[in-house]
């Protein structure tokens, strides 16, 4: 055999196992980076409609705030954020997507599981009079404040409400130094979690500083504020955060005799920023856990967890301004969308949209002051389109209340704001995110008549999302807590 035909054939070889080299590493780059836009748009289309979530275990969350807003959150602290976002991604175990009929089921089989507590204190024998109270509640329509069709159940709502106002007394613990704990940032997209720490600590109705009193123990700190405080730069790593929180928890469980009671059941906490579901894992997870990021694939329990209203707050003095827009008849955009392309779901929303005459779909809008270009759409448009970013919630589905558009929602496994009392599809459109070809569609099929009717609504809803420095009934501070302390009635059963 000569020469020139080994070298022929060992060329043909190391071809074939160059191409197989390519191919391999191809795919394997393709699973571990699926978050980039071009692979995750590329897994996006070819799933169809099969999406997946993730089941007890953490999706990676960037730490990137939806850059259009133009806040930044260093100007506060004196400190830059941290530019680096974390590579780690865990195990997985992929289930379909939770559809909102889905989500509906599971938020009454979890009123309907049994939960028990070891003994029958008089704090659960309140508890257990209230939801009794709570489920033979008189038949009502609408009252003062509140208007029925934006509710799940206004009779039960409402004396709910009442109960709370009557009855709720909440614990707070005084261990942890600021600023993780007893202090927020009350401006940005996370400015839910430190509002709602101010005005708790500074509650008189409801903190008690008698434990034996209380229906549910606060745990008073601030996931944005842990993230500036610890996070190592370019460490690609929450480790230490994740266990920072697990010393504190183990500290409280030696230190007080609360948490061993009900295994933490009747302890709660809220965070907004996006890695709010990472730091609270492992015993933090039997607590009621208000999260911005309500994913059902980081973990989030329907029934037990409350979605908090991920709120961008644009001046602390003045957290309600230019609220409003166009009636009807004025709004001459089908839909809005402006934002940057983080995530695989706003690529694929502009790729199919974004030279669509009807509908307004950009990438992120040059800023002016005041956000004037960006609010201006919201209040000309029917619909806005709320498409999820790196993580599930935006500041959007507020936004768009704010400014009487429509909500359209494109986030699959998101479990919307206040889900066990507010009826989200009374006034809102619920997208799939493998729905997004025939998103036109879905939104002219809807008849005039029930687009006005979603937008007298969306007026009416928008109430329960207003921070306010002194609180008023109905606000976003009594509902956040309404709903802790509705999952916390609904959630006691004596063993």
């Amino acid at each position: 055999m000569d020469n020139g035909f080994l070298r022929y054939l060992y060329s043909k070889q190391t071809t074939k196992w160059i191409w197989l080299f390519g191919i391999t590493s191809a795919i394997v780059l393709t699973i571990q980076y699926n978050e980039l836009p071009i692979f995750s748009g590329i897994s996006f289309l070819l799933s169809g409609a099969k999406a997946s979530f993730l089941q007890k275990s953490y999706v990676r969350s960037h730490d990137v705030k939806d850059s259009y807003m133009g806040f930044n959150i260093s100007v506060i602290h004196n400190k830059a954020p941290p530019r680096d976002v974390d590579k780690k991604k865990p195990k997985t175990e992929t289930l379909p997507v939770m559809s909102i009929s889905e989500m509906n089921e599971l938020l009454q089989k979890s009123h309907d599981l049994p939960h028990s507590v070891p003994a029958a204190s008089r704090v659960d024998k309140q508890l257990l009079g209230a939801k009794s109270q709570i489920e033979n509640a008189t038949i009502t329509n609408n009252d003062v404040g509140i208007y029925a069709p934006i509710y799940r159940n206004i009779s039960m709502f409402k004396r709910s409400y009442e109960l709370m106002e009557q009855m709720l007394k909440v614990y707070i613990y005084k261990d942890g130094e600021k600023p993780i704990f007893h202090d927020g940032i009350l401006e940005g997209i996370y400015a839910s979690e430190g509002w709602f720490l101010k005005l708790m600590e500074a509650n008189k109705q409801f903190v008690t500083e008698d434990s034996s009193e209380a229906h549910l123990f606060y745990i008073p700190f601030s996931p944005r504020l842990l993230q500036l405080t610890l996070y190592v730069p370019h460490s690609h790593s929450r480790d230490n955060l994740i266990q920072f929180m697990k010393n504190h928890t183990e500290m409280l469980i030696t230190k007080y005799p609360y948490w061993n009671r009900t295994d933490g059941s009747d302890h709660f906490l809220a965070g907004c920023h996006d890695w709010a579901p990472a730091e609270t894992r492992g015993l933090l997870l039997n607590t009621i856990r208000a999260l911005c990021n309500a994913d059902i694939r980081a973990g989030f329990r329907i029934g037990k967890d409350v979605s908090l209203p991920t709120t961008y707050v644009r001046s602390a003095k003045s957290p309600i301004k230019d609220v409003g827009g166009e009636p009807p008849s004025n709004r001459t955009i089908l839909a809005f969308f402006a934002g940057y392309m983080h995530g695989y779901v706003r690529p694929v929303l502009l790729n199919h949209w974004g030279n669509d005459t009807d509908m307004r779909i950009f990438t992120r809008m040059p800023h002016v002051k005041g956000n004037k270009n960006y609010i201006d759409h919201m209040k000309t448009s029917k619909y806005c389109i709320c498409a999820r970013g790196f993580a599930v919630h935006s500041p959007r589905v507020v936004e768009s209340l704010f400014y009487n558009c429509v909500p359209v929602i494109i986030s699959d496994n998101y479990v919307p704001p206040f889900f066990e009392v507010l009826n989200w599809e009374s006034f809102s459109v619920i997208v799939l995110e493998k729905d997004i070809p025939n998103l036109k569609n879905v939104l002219l099929s809807i008849s005039h008549e029930k687009y006005v009717e979603m937008y007298e609504r969306v007026k009416k809803v928008r109430e329960h999302f207003f921070w306010h420095s002194e609180p008023i009934k109905y606000d976003l501070f009594h509902m956040i807590l309404h709903s802790v302390w509705y999952n916390r009635v609904f959630s006691t059963k004596l063993s």
